[in-house]
């Protein structure tokens, strides 16, 4: 993965950490509020907003889903 990420596309990312694409987000989140870019800098930024954006949304829906079977064990249990 490079510095730069508007140079990456989707297609590129190695699996990240949920934290490691969060951090990534924030920082293209501020990039895209200081402003300063391009249209198609801040096309790309937003881009690779979205895709970061559905990374940590699987890290959550799958975090979310081992929740949830692990509380559906417990009910089980008790019965």
């Amino acid at each position: 993965m490079t510095d730069d990420p508007i140079s990456e596309t989707p297609e590129q990312t190695p699996e990240l950490t949920y934290e490691e694409a969060r951090a990534e987000l924030v920082d293209v989140v501020r990039q895209l509020e200081a402003g300063g870019t391009t249209l198609e800098e801040s096309l790309a930024l937003w881009e690779r907003g979205e895709a970061l954006a559905t990374i940590c949304q699987g890290w959550l829906d799958g975090a979310r889903t081992r929740l949830e079977a692990v509380l559906g064990e417990d009910d089980q249990d008790e019965d």
